[in-house]
């Protein structure tokens, strides 16, 4: 036997073991359940994730509903490009823009009740098929709004409906309940090097 076909040989008996022991584990797997799904941490890329969520949703012509609880004042390119998925997917940015940009705690907070509002509708209605709260933890880190209503909605939602929340600084009480967390880690960015946020990029 030469030697390439031994290391093939051995690489087939490797998949086989991995995939006998795959199988055993995926075995066990078989319930479906609605998931509350948290993206957070300092890294780029927790909203992005989101949207790429809500494209695979609509692929499977899931009903889906973006709220975006900073991002309202400036129009985005995301925005413009899923609003074409209507009526599948709606998406509505009710924010008014990041605290030190309005300096005003009072407009914020009164923006974040009404997106919450409008979010709760949508975390009520058992059609929908997936929420995302796009930028809520920042929310809830700064107290804009009662995390004790958020938490007995997402505990009241349809049983068959995710959510997925995005933002900095998703709260302990936020991370307990959710079942899936992922924390974005920054290891490197552009801006520190004094490149600005870029079209197609960033927004």
């Amino acid at each position: 036997m030469t030697g390439l076909d031994a290391s093939a040989l051995s690489h087939h008996d490797k998949m086989a073991r991995k995939k006998t022991a795959r199988d055993k584990m995926m075995a066990g797997k078989n319930s479906e359940k609605g998931l509350v799904i948290v993206h957070t941490g300092p890294g780029k890329g927790k909203t992005t994730a989101a949207l790429g969520m809500a494209l695979r949703a609509i692929g499977h012509g899931m009903q889906v509903a973006i709220i975006q609880f900073v991002k309202g004042k400036r129009e985005t390119a995301e925005r413009k490009s899923l609003e074409r998925f209507a009526p599948l997917l709606s998406i509505q940015a009710l924010g008014e823009g990041f605290t030190w940009e309005t300096q005003d705690r009072g407009k914020d907070i009164e923006a974040a009740r009404r997106a919450w509002e409008i979010a709760r509708q949508h975390l009520a209605d058992p059609h929908c098929a997936l929420v995302i709260l796009d930028e809520l933890n920042i929310l809830l880190r700064d107290e804009s709004l009662p995390l004790a209503d958020v938490l007995a909605a997402l505990e009241q939602r349809p049983p068959a409906q995710h959510v997925v929340i995005t933002g900095r600084g998703a709260p302990a009480s936020l991370i307990e309940i959710a079942d899936l967390v992922t924390e974005m880690t920054l290891v490197k960015h552009p801006f520190k090097l004094g490149v600005k946020a870029q079209a197609g990029i960033e927004f």
